[in-house]
């Protein structure tokens, strides 16, 4: 099983369920109003006046051989606008209960 972390700008909320109702994927947390930047020269996310726009957050826990189908979806969304941004990380889950 891995834990895949989906970070992504407010406006593509409707596109990042979509995407997941797409392939099935129907356990998710969802958070919202999560702040940062990225990492590769992103602006800002901090729902500020200097800095209004907020990110989102979904994590979900999928079969080892759901993951690339997944990323691949990702990263076509971002590859759609790369100044709204989306990111994935990907962990091992070792136990659940």
């Amino acid at each position: 099983m891995k834990a895949v972390f989906i970070i992504f700008n407010q406006a593509n909320t409707e596109r990042v369920e979509y995407l997941l109702d797409q392939l099935k994927i129907s356990g998710f947390t969802f958070f919202e109003e999560v702040q940062g930047r990225g990492t590769n020269g992103g602006e800002p996310r901090r729902g500020t006046h200097t800095w209004p726009e907020m990110n989102s957050a979904v994590m979900t826990v999928i079969d080892d051989e759901r993951v690339d189908e997944l990323l691949k979806t990702v990263r076509k969304l971002d590859n759609r606008n790369k100044e709204v941004g989306v990111r994935a990380f990907v962990w091992n889950i070792e136990k659940t209960v």
